[in-house]
Parts: C-alpha cells; sequence; structure tokens
C-alpha cells in the first residue's frame, strides 16, 4: 500500500502543484534546450550539426519543519537554494511533513527522477536507508546524519553532512559565559538527536570554561526537548520557566521552537525595561530578527550541499561523511551585537581564534 502511496503521490507531483495539509512542494520549470544549426557549403554538400544541452540535474529537500521558520528549516532550505544556483541544478522542496510521511514523501521524488534527495536531519536516517536500497541509482544526502549511516547503505548511495555538533556548542557557549550575569544559562532541543545532545555538551563545557576564566561560575540548566520543531508555543513555555529559574543565556537546537523562546525573552525584556537576556541563534546569521538575539552561530550547510552535487555529476557520490568543521570555514560566528560590551567581543573573537587553531580549552 505504501509503494501505491508513493506512485500516487508522484503523479500528483509531476501533474501539478498542490498544498496539500501542510505539506509545500515547489519545482523549478525544467530549462532543457536544443540548437540545430545548418551549414551549407560550396560543394552542394549540407551538414547538419545537433546541439543538445547538457543534463539539468534536479534536487529535492524534504522538512519536516517549515523554509520559512526563520530557523533551521529557512536555512537548510536557503543552503540548498544556494548550493543549486553554484551548480545550475533544479531545486523542489516539502516542508511540515509528519514523520509517518518521511518515507513516501522521499519515494515521490524519486519516482519523479530526481538525482540528489536531501534531508537535513538525523531523524530521517530510516527512511532514507530504505528508500536508498530500493533506489540505488538515486543520491542522498542526509545533512546530520551520523558517520555510521553511509555504511549501512546496501547500494553506498548515501552520505552524511556533519557539521561538527560540539565545535557549534562551542561558538555558542564561549559566548553565553561570558555574558551571562546570573551565571545560569539554557538550551532549547527539539528532538533528542545525537547531534543535540553533542551541540549541548560543548555549549556546556565551553560556558563553564569561560565562565572560569573570568572568575565566575556558570550553569547551564537540564535540556529540555519539545519533540517537535514547529512547536513555538513549546518555545514559549520552556523559556518563561527556565528565566523563571535564573537563565539570562539561551541557545537551541529546535527551529520554530527557538523562535517561539526568543518571543517569550523579547516579552520579558521589555516587562523589565532593558535588555538583560539574551539568546544566540544558529544555525544562520538572523541578527536583528529579535532583540535578544545578540549573536548567531552559522552553518555553512551550502558549501556541504553544494560538494554532494558535485560529487553527483561527477560520479563518486556516496558511501562517505562530508564533514564541516570551523577548521574548513564551514562553522563561523556571525555578527556580533552591539549590546555585547566592547572588551568582551574582543575576549570571543579570541576565543574563536583558538578554536581555529585547534587550542580552546588545552
Amino acid at each position: 500500500m505504501k509503494k501505491v502511496f508513493a506512485l500516487m503521490l508522484a503523479l500528483v507531483m509531476l501533474l501539478s502543484v498542490v498544498a496539500c495539509g501542510s505539506k509545500t512542494t515547489e519545482t523549478t520549470t525544467p530549462k532543457t534546450e536544443t540548437k540545430t544549426e545548418t551549414k551549407t557549403e560550396t560543394k552542394t554538400e549540407t551538414k547538419t550539426e545537433t546541439k543538445t544541452e547538457a543534463k539539468v540535474y534536479k534536487v529535492a529537500m524534504i522538512c519536516d519543519s517549515s523554509i520559512s521558520d526563520g530557523g533551521w528549516g529557512a536555512a537548510c532550505y536557503n543552503a540548498m537554494i544556494d548550493a543549486a544556483k553554484i551548480n545550475g541544478w533544479e531545486t523542489a522542496y516539502s516542508d511540515m511533513i509528519d514523520q509517518s510521511a518521511y518515507y513516501d514523501t522521499i519515494v515521490s521524488y524519486c519516482d519523479l527522477g530526481y538525482d540528489l534527495i536531501y534531508a537535513p536531519g538525523n531523524q530521517y536516517s530510516d527512511a532514507v536507508l530504505q528508500a536508498a536500497e530500493e533506489y540505488p541509482e538515486i543520491a542522498f544526502a542526509l545533512l546530520n546524519g551520523a558517520a555510521t549511516t553511509p555504511e549501512k547503505a546496501k547500494n553506498k548511495n548515501v552520505t552524511s553532512l556533519l557539521p561538527n555538533a560540539k565545535q557549534i556548542g562551542w561558538i555558542a557557549g564561549a559566548l553565553a559565559g561570558l555574558m551571562t550575569e546570573s551565571g545560569t544559562i539554557a538550551f532549547i532541543g527539539g528532538m533528542e538527536l545525537d547531534t543535540t545532545k553533542a551541540k549541548y555538551a560543548g555549549y556546556a563545557e565551553a560556558a563553564a570554561y569561560v565562565g572560569e576564566k573570568a572568575g565566575k561560575t556558570v550553569k547551564t540548566l537540564d535540556i529540555v526537548y519539545s519533540n517537535s520543531f514547529s512547536a513555538s508555543d513549546k518555545g514559549i513555555e520552556f523559556a518563561k520557566a527556565f528565566i523563571d529559574q535564573g537563565a539570562d543565556v539561551f541557545f537551541g537546537d529546535a527551529s520554530a521552537v527557538d523562535s517561539g523562546a526568543r518571543q517569550a525573552i523579547d516579552e520579558a525584556n521589555k516587562a523589565a525595561g532593558a535588555v538583560k537576556i539574551f539568546d544566540i541563534a544558529q544555525p544562520s546569521d538572523i541578527l536583528g530578527q529579535n532583540e535578544c538575539i545578540i549573536c548567531s552561530q552559522v552553518t555553512d550547510n551550502s558549501s556541504l550541499v553544494s560538494l554532494s552535487m558535485q560529487a553527483v555529476m561527477n560520479g563518486t557520490f556516496g558511501g562517505e561523511v562530508i564533514y564541516g568543521t570551523l577548521q574548513n570555514g564551514a562553522l563561523s560566528a556571525g555578527r556580533i551585537s552591539d549590546l555585547v560590551p566592547a572588551e568582551i567581543q574582543t575576549q570571543y573573537k579570541a576565543y574563536l581564534d583558538e578554536m581555529v587553531a585547534d587550542t580552546f580549552m588545552k
């Protein structure tokens, strides 16, 4: 029945762009052109030369959050778009899909002949591996996929794009440790993924280390999970609870849930008459989106997606992990708010330099 459903879904997507429930699908019009040029020479001989443009490759992204959530979903979608522009690919996406629909949505794009399926999250691993076994000719790029996932693909057509989660936590944690006045900071998780837990661990240890160097003790409250990337109301609820516990710097890995948390933080600051509670965003630079944001941890996922596309075109895709780190430029810190004092900005940048030089906390 799943296969029948997937085939029906593929036909619907091929014939028209339909908004059904919470799923959105966008497909770019193919750009294939054939040119015919005829040359007649003086010896009554006619030569016909036909030129056909190179294959136009297609990538589709599936996502369980919204591509306009101002967080994870938006950043991952923009990464695909940017990589596609660089490499001349066509794009499509389905967002706000339920976990039960991961596999069927992937298969619908496989049946439509997409060359690369891009799934931004480790939560898609099971569906990706199942589809990859059934469609050996199609490539699957799993952002934040586990390092062991590619070797599980029987057809060697799965690649994990893996930003260094601990370094992501460090980038946020170092600033949190410098900025906290209460000595209490917080972290909100979407789902209990290995990458989320690694970000939390890096955040907590960097904040504690930087705080100690500054002569203060910094405690990170226990992580909470919303079990969703779209429940902004959960973010509001969690942020209010953390603020009541004294947290004055936040970081998260929960997409729209983080947006809800920022809303609650802004409201608390407004009620207090001053911005004293801060948020560090990720994975794109969104300074100015909310008053409470003082910096963003930035992940250049477009570079990782672009490397996947190039491997597909070169026929070398699959069976590997492509890492993103501070050292290769895939990870960085974004712009810093004027709310951060100049001396703290200088200290923070020095810590970032240590991270790049691999001397941080050593």
